[in-house]
């Protein structure tokens, strides 16, 4: 796309939210989410036209789908006699089982390579999250079963999008994609675990129905990934394409079914939610940053733990709410989660990709170099 077909879409952006604002003070609500919908797509193909802003396109993305659902609910709960979050779960086991046809063996085999930053990347992840989450829900009084969102949100494995951010960066990618890996393997048992211990205070916490429900979400259609590329490996490259598109389709429908379902408390707790959730997002970063410094670790490795600290696996958290069958309140977390992660961790890794490592070798160097050409 051209610069000027992009500020075409700019344009179409602005006029969109004046419309918006101007339906809006008519009290003409019925018609102003579809501008306010126009304001997010017009910024979104915007952003295609600019190398740096093309990673914040998939998020506006998001938002222009999330207005809708504020706006319009009842399109987003069911179609005819069929509820769409039924396809929450199902959507979520693709997406790990195409998680899992990009892993292979030697993934999972580099914790005897690199052993101090995978311990170091999981414990504080494990750690750090779920603790800040708690600390969150002691300070803002949001209703038992909204924190306990937050709590579930803290203590999910690894978001998907840390090795994309990961390789902005210029961090370590593969000690991304294997922390992400075994964060994700350890899900059944610690995710429960937290939840028990920690959010057990707010709701009821049923450990091995969770533990059976991450294995049948996570463990089972990553397994099924794996043994997929050990055995067909290259057969399929279609599949490479497809995966990606359809990973983030299926995150934006996840997010606008949880957005509508739960409309009515997010308009209650909505801009405190917010809140809450950016301190807990900006926590992980800046802990996972400073607590890997304390412990003399590289530059490198210290911006892959940041993220893979700062970025939770949002869309897991919208499963598990939706089998406790608290969907509109404990899913709401993790709804406004995902895109605000989004935007915090390409902004950090567009920011550290500007910024040279300190200890990098020569060959960084001249990588960099390349890159920036």
């Amino acid at each position: 796309m051209t610069k000027t077909t992009a500020k075409i879409f700019f344009l179409v952006a602005g006029i969109s939210l004046l419309a918006f604002f101007a339906m809006t003070v008519m009290g003409l609500h019925h018609y102003a989410g579809w501008f306010l919908m126009g304001f997010f797509v017009g910024i979104a193909l915007g952003f295609r036209g600019y190398e740096l802003l093309k990673g914040y396109s998939f998020t506006m993305g998001i938002f222009a789908g999330a207005s809708l659902a504020m706006y319009y609910p009842a399109y987003f709960i069911s179609v005819g006699n069929f509820k769409l979050s039924v396809l929450i779960v199902p959507l979520m086991q693709i997406i790990m089982f195409g998680m899992g046809t990009g892993l292979s063996v030697k993934d999972f085999s580099r914790v005897m390579k690199m052993p101090k930053g995978v311990i170091v990347g999981v414990s504080f992840h494990y750690i750090i999250m779920p603790l800040v989450a708690l600390t969150i829900t002691k300070i803002f009084s949001f209703p038992n079963e909204v924190a306990a969102g937050i709590i579930l949100v803290g203590s999910c494995p690894n978001g998907l999008a840390s090795n994309v951010m990961t390789y902005l960066a210029r961090a370590n990618l593969a000690l991304s994609v294997t922390l992400t890996a075994i964060s994700t393997l350890l899900a059944p048992f610690v995710t429960p675990l937290f939840m028990e211990l920690l959010a057990g205070q707010y709701v009821e916490v049923d450990f091995w129905k969770m533990v059976e429900d991450i294995t049948k979400v996570i463990i089972l259609p990553i397994g099924a990934g794996l043994l997929f590329n050990h055995f067909l490996h290259g057969r399929f490259k279609a599949l490479d394409d497809i995966m990606p598109v359809f990973s983030m389709a299926a995150i934006t429908l996840i997010i606008v079914v949880i957005t509508a379902s739960g409309r009515d408390n997010l308009l209650v707790v909505g801009p405190m939610l917010l809140l809450a959730v950016l301190i807990h997002n900006l926590s992980g970063y800046f802990l996972g940053y400073w607590s890997s410094r304390a412990l003399r670790m590289s530059e490198k490795d210290c911006r892959t733990i940041a993220i893979e600290v700062g970025l939770q696996n949002a869309g897991l958290a919208s499963s598990l709410a939706l089998t406790m069958g608290k969907l509109s309140t404990v899913g709401l977390a993790a709804a406004v989660f995902g895109p605000t992660m989004n935007i915090t961790g390409s902004t950090l890794a567009l920011w550290w990709r500007g910024k040279r490592l300190k200890d990098e070798t020569p060959e960084e160097k001249v990588a960099a170099l390349a890159s920036e050409k």
